[in-house]
């Protein structure tokens, strides 16, 4: 099943990428591997992926001395600041950075190992309640303390649209957080990129792509329903 499903997700990936006039290496495929078993992971590892995200951190911490070192970890779901020092140094990217005092705590924790850590900044375009995230407008002014920070680095953009039963009703969400990075962009902040852009999920991705997602988080569409 897992085949199957990897093939048809490359495929539609591929059709939205033709579409748009877009390439298919433009948009990176993140496997969302949470609730799901090592060894389902390592089904997926033979089959060339090599990019997985989780949302919880103690699911990073249990997987990653049990898959190879080649994998990439995407921390994507809401992150406390009290488990910044188990994330930092296993997650290459951090998708879920919503407030100024998670960047702060993960700043002074890559300090400590010495490392650099690729951030994304969560948006909350739609302004669901139950969602986290920074305000549209709390961006650009988080953006300027930006270069205080010597061991973050902000590549870009995050966003978890609604969940909908049409993925057409989330075009102007994703099209809102693309506006939103160009605008960041050409304020030409030090140690501030918008080169990544990391929306859509089963259910939208094609959209997402459309509208210039680079990164893509597909769970359900690859694995399943999830436990």
């Amino acid at each position: 099943m897992l085949k199957e499903n990897l093939e048809q997700v490359e495929q539609r990936i591929l059709a939205a990428c033709e579409r748009c006039g877009r390439r298919r290496e433009d948009v990176t495929l993140i496997a969302v591997s949470k609730t799901k078993p090592v060894e389902l992971l390592m089904e997926a590892y033979d089959l060339g992926v090599r990019i997985f995200g989780e949302n919880k951190v103690q699911e990073i911490m249990d997987k990653y001395d049990r898959l190879p070192r080649d994998v990439q970890w995407h921390m994507i779901g809401h992150l406390q600041r009290n488990k910044v020092k188990y994330v930092v140094g296993k997650a290459d990217w951090i998708h879920s950075v919503d407030s100024p005092r998670l960047a702060e705590a993960i700043d002074r924790e890559a300090a400590k190992k010495n490392l650099t850590v690729n951030i994304l900044l969560e948006v909350n375009v739609a302004g669901e309640e139950s969602k986290f995230g920074f305000r549209p407008e709390e961006v650009l002014p988080f953006i300027e303390h930006v270069p205080s920070f010597s061991h973050l680095s902000v590549r870009g953009l995050m966003t978890i649209a609604p969940f909908v039963e049409n993925p057409e009703e989330n075009r102007v969400h994703f099209e809102r957080l693309r506006k939103l990075s160009v605008d960041i962009a050409a304020k030409k902040v030090d140690n501030v990129h918008m080169g990544v852009l990391s929306m859509g999920m089963t259910n939208d991705y094609e959209v997402a792509i459309e509208e210039g997602a680079t990164m893509v988080r597909v769970g359900t569409g690859l694995f399943g329903a999830r436990n």
